[in-house]
């Protein structure tokens, strides 16, 4: 995520992960109604900063910034959507390019888009409110409240069961990690079909993989059930429970659960995007609403952070109390709260979540002290590594620090230094081998070219193309590869080899 910055939820790090149908590389097709160009919500010398400042976290001598509008081309994403929150208010908001590429309609700071596992936040944030009146207990057996499933216990992953505490935090032990959806038009499962992956359910069955609360795994999958559980013990359908007893108190007038959205939403949201054009129906449709069935815009979305950060801060009449806000963004592993990741200390403490449905990418941070955030929604195209580029921006002009670190210049190395980081490295269900070559040290995972790494430092490199950091052992026998979240640990498996 930012990564928050990093705040990223994909388990699966990775070179040779295969880009999703949503996301394509830099250079794809882009719509042909001026992406970018077309902008709607106010124009201020914040704004104006944002659209001429990008830059990635690794530049070369004497580079310029990027304006958004280069940036939007090349990464293909046709809509973006923004929301700065600075003091506990909500600052400005405003969309670029187009919700539809189709008919050429315009992003707007009204504009909803589907906030994919950004979801999770407003889940948890139902949850723990249901806790607070006594409808869920945090630490007890979620089966003690399910009424229309239960939970398989596995006597030896969950002997006393999973608890609620452990479903937000990722800690239950539960599997599949997300979900694809379903095409608009082709027929849902129910909820209890999505838990037994039953047909049409298309993902697997919702079990322990895993002892309860010993580790963390992302799993959407514990997501679902906790959906399940508001809805038992609240008697209500999960998007009216939410509308209630969350959306409408918020003023989130442009959000909803519903799946597929209401009228009055469709009116004004953006499509999913493949390959610069919309894909067939539009959207999935996903039936998984806690981990991923919210549409909301950006402003929405910010009132939902700043409403967490006055409770966390120590504000009565929100939907959390001061105390439960707290435990929600205190960490319970693997920098994770009840909900959200959660990083830094002091006023650089900070919480969000990012996402990603089919055509969707979404991203939102949020500091606990100070009262600042960022939400940003896009809707096709490598729309994450935009994301990231427009953070940084956003964080040199309002001087949040800990975003906005300098990029760092490529640094040229020696061929003995280049030689060094060359061999073949293995890891959980990744191999890559680094090539030595006269302009630098490229990396190869079997694709139809090797990629070339910007060097940070002779044990830092950088992959453009999948805005990744590979960061080798100093006697270079392993290395990690960072893009937020816990590192992918790889080790060399062959000795070092020059490459023509």
């Amino acid at each position: 995520m930012p990564h928050l910055p990093p705040l990223t939820i994909g388990a699966a790090i990775a070179l040779a992960t295969a880009v999703p149908s949503s996301a394509q590389p830099p250079g794809g097709a882009t719509p042909t109604c001026a992406v970018a160009v077309q902008a709607g919500g106010p124009t201020d010398a914040h704004s104006l900063h944002v659209e001429a400042n990008l830059r990635p976290p690794v530049i070369a001598p004497g580079e310029r910034p990027f304006t958004l509008a280069e940036r939007m081309r090349a990464y293909g994403v046709p809509g973006l959507s923004v929301a700065v929150i600075q003091g506990g208010r909500l600052a400005w908001a405003r969309g670029w390019g187009v919700r539809d590429a189709s008919s050429c309609a315009p992003v707007t700071p009204e504009t909803a888009f589907q906030a994919a596992s950004i979801s999770k936040v407003a889940t948890a944030l139902l949850a723990l409110r249901l806790a607070e009146h006594g409808k869920l207990a945090l630490d007890r057996d979620i089966n003690l409240s399910l009424r229309s499933w239960k939970l398989p216990q596995d006597p030896a992953l969950a002997p006393r069961g999973v608890t609620l505490r452990q479903l937000l935090s990722h800690t239950a032990g539960l599997g599949v990690h997300g979900f694809p959806g379903y095409p608009s038009g082709t027929a849902l499962p129910s909820v209890v079909q999505i838990l037994d992956g039953a047909p049409p359910a298309n993902t697997d069955k919702v079990r322990s993989v895993l002892p309860a609360g010993s580790q963390w795994t992302y799993s959407g999958g514990g997501y679902v059930v906790t959906q399940l559980a508001l809805a038992d013990v609240s008697g209500m359908p999960f998007p009216t429970l939410a509308e209630r007893e969350l959306l409408r108190p918020l003023g989130m007038t442009r959000s909803g659960f519903a799946q597929p959205p209401s009228r009055a939403l469709r009116a004004n949201i953006a499509l999913a995007h493949v390959n610069g054009a919309p894909i067939e129906g539009g959207y999935h449709v996903y039936p998984e609403l806690g981990p991923a069935g919210l549409w909301a815009s950006a402003s929405d979305l910010a009132r939902l952070l700043i409403d967490i950060q006055a409770a966390a801060a120590g504000a009565d009449g929100r939907r959390l109390s001061p105390p439960m806000a707290r435990e929600m963004l205190a960490e319970v592993r693997n920098n994770w709260g009840l909900g959200p990741m959660v990083q830094g200390e002091g006023a650089a403490r900070r919480f969000g979540h990012d996402g990603l449905n089919e055509g969707f990418q979404s991203m939102m941070v949020s500091f606990v002290a100070r009262g600042d955030g960022v939400v940003l929604l896009t809707n096709g195209g490598d729309g994450r590594r935009l994301m990231d580029e427009v953070v940084r921006a956003i964080a040199s002009e309002y001087g949040w620090t800990d975003l906005a670190a300098p990029p760092a210049e490529e640094r040229q190395l020696t061929p003995d230094e280049i030689t060094r980081a060359a061999g073949r490295f293995e890891g959980p269900g990744l191999a890559v081998v680094f090539l030595a070559r006269p302009d630098g040290l490229y990396a190869d995972t079997g694709g139809p070219r090797a990629e070339r790494l910007r060097a940070i430092s002779p044990t830092r490199f950088r992959s453009d193309e999948r805005g990744l950091i590979i960061q080798f052992a100093d006697d270079r026998s392993s290395l990690d590869i960072v893009e937020g979240g816990p590192p992918l640990r790889l080790v060399r498996a062959g000795e070092a080899a020059a490459a023509p």
